[in-house]
């Protein structure tokens, strides 16, 4: 973290990261190593990028898990 940030900015900062890992436990990913977590994070950045179809199958993916259509 950035020295210097603001209370605000790290609350912020920490409330993303809760929130990013919860979405591995979501994903029954939470027992991995996370060398493997990382390398499926790199892969699907790397397919989906320039890859609208990908990125659609993806989110749809996503959606349902959520229990609802978008983000």
């Amino acid at each position: 973290m950035a020295k210097g940030m603001s209370t605000d900015a790290r609350k912020k900062d920490t409330r993303e990261k809760i929130e990013l890992g919860g979405l591995i436990v979501k994903a029954g990913l939470r027992y991995e190593k996370r060398a493997l977590l990382l390398g499926l994070l790199i892969d699907a950045a790397e397919r989906t990028k320039g890859d609208e179809v990908e990125r659609a199958r993806l989110t749809t993916i996503g959606a349902k898990a959520f229990g609802h259509d978008g983000e």
